[in-house]
């Protein structure tokens, strides 16, 4: 957030961000369970590290096409609160220390809250409360599943893509995220929430 900020003070631009924090329990399920389609589909059940993900993504680079990412949500919080983008060894090694650090501290429920309330949606947009409300018009305790899988297509690329004007690609991607939420079912949260 400060990175963006201070990068929109140097273009010249309103450094102002939008964002509002939202307690997990009034952030509807639809939400949590579209960002976790979306992002990091085995959640609930790793500790950080989803190695066949980071498998994939290297055997995919290797190929020599546009790079693809296999972090998890822990990893992509850990790199939000603590770290600056980029590619580094050093950034990357960072980021499994604070992911360790986070899973044994935080149960599921905490660490998604967490991220949810700091992931950029927008330019200068952080957090899912402050994106509903600047996207959707309402609140995020009360989204459809289809305004849901919509949003959690912003943290890919938060400062090209838009919820406002969906590109055809923005779109698919929605339909990807509800074909995988309706996978996963709504029973998925339980173990989030259990934890």
């Amino acid at each position: 957030m400060l990175q963006v900020a201070r990068q929109r003070r140097r273009a010249g631009g309103p450094a102002s961000l939008d964002r509002d924090w939202m307690a997990y329990r009034e952030i509807a399920s639809e939400v949590r369970l579209a960002t976790i389609a979306a992002e990091d589909v085995y959640f609930a059940f790793h500790r950080g590290f989803d190695w066949n993900s980071l498998r994939e993504a290297h055997r995919h680079n290797r190929a020599g096409r546009r790079l693809r990412g296999g972090s998890t949500i822990t990893q992509q919080l850990a790199k939000n609160l603590f770290l600056w983008p980029g590619r580094s060894y050093l950034r990357k090694a960072l980021e499994a220390y604070f992911t360790v650090l986070i899973e044994a501290i935080w149960p599921k429920w905490r660490i998604l809250e967490v991220y949810l309330n700091v992931a950029q949606y927008g330019p200068r947009v952080f957090g899912v409360a402050a994106a509903s409300r600047a996207f959707i018009g309402r609140s995020a305790a009360v989204l459809t599943r289809q305004e849901a899988a919509l949003l959690a297509t912003m943290p890919k690329n938060p400062e090209r893509y838009s919820a406002t004007r969906p590109s055809p690609l923005i779109r698919l991607r929605q339909t990807l995220i509800l074909d995988s939420m309706k996978r996963l079912g709504p029973s998925y949260l339980v173990h989030v929430d259990e934890d």
